[in-house]
């Protein structure tokens, strides 16, 4: 077999090295055991954007099959190790969500990520090796690659904000014609009112007019009797 001369030989690695570098990296995941606790060393500039995901599935002991568990928590913590390991994020999450903070200080970070729960076969500290697996994808500094990933978030929200647009126009056109209703029923009312108050009048009128034409047929009627 012919050998490769030494400089092909280092090109190829340089190639490889180049390549490796310009493949984009996917999520990992790791296996956990018990409380055991996970974290990332990270060298963030002031003002870093890291955002990400993460996701746990615990192993059926029957099955030996990893599926979700609903009772999971995960805390996440993540630490200022260069002033002092101050604490800038503290929560806890459910089994699986998103991480979202902003580097206040230039300087190494660590995200931890801790599950919480029992397993129903006796707890952490007799469940199997390798009991949890942890998925985390995390985004550091990549805004494009945040905004893609809540692209489907805004459409959402956008949507729901033209939505109740939407109904406030309806309501409001609904107003609109309830006041013009109200207006014309009001009119209505008025020359309904007017009318009936017109007819009282000449009802009043009538009713003089006959009161005053008997008494005074009475009156003629009294004196002819008197007279004899």
């Amino acid at each position: 077999m012919a050998l490769r001369h030494p400089s092909s030989w280092l090109a190829s690695l340089t190639l490889l090295t180049l390549l490796s570098i310009l493949v984009p990296t996917n999520a990992l995941y790791f296996y956990m055991d018990g409380r055991q606790s996970k974290c990332f060393y990270e060298d963030l500039p002031k003002d870093t954007l890291v955002a990400g995901t993460f996701e746990t599935e615990v192993i059926n002991p029957n099955t030996h099959q990893y599926s979700v568990d609903a009772s999971m928590k995960v805390l996440i913590t993540v630490v200022e190790t260069f002033d002092n390991d101050h604490q800038i994020v503290s929560k806890r999450e459910a089994h699986s969500g998103r991480l979202t903070f902003t580097a206040a200080d230039s300087g190494q970070h660590k995200i931890c990520f801790t599950p919480e729960t029992d397993v129903a076969t006796g707890g952490w500290l007799t469940g199997p090796a390798g009991a949890v697996k942890f998925t985390v994808d995390l985004a550091i500094g990549e805004t494009s690659k945040i905004e893609t990933e809540d692209k489907d978030k805004m459409k959402d929200l956008v949507q729901r904000v033209k939505d109740l647009n939407s109904r406030l126009h309806d309501i409001r056109r609904e107003q609109v014609y309830q006041r013009e209703r109200e207006a014309e029923f009001r009119d209505q009312s008025e020359t309904t009112n007017s009318r009936v108050v017109r007819w009282a009048l000449i009802q009043v009128a009538v009713l003089s007019a006959a009161c005053a034409w008997q008494l005074s047929h009475l009156r003629s009627f009294f004196i002819k009797q008197k007279l004899t």
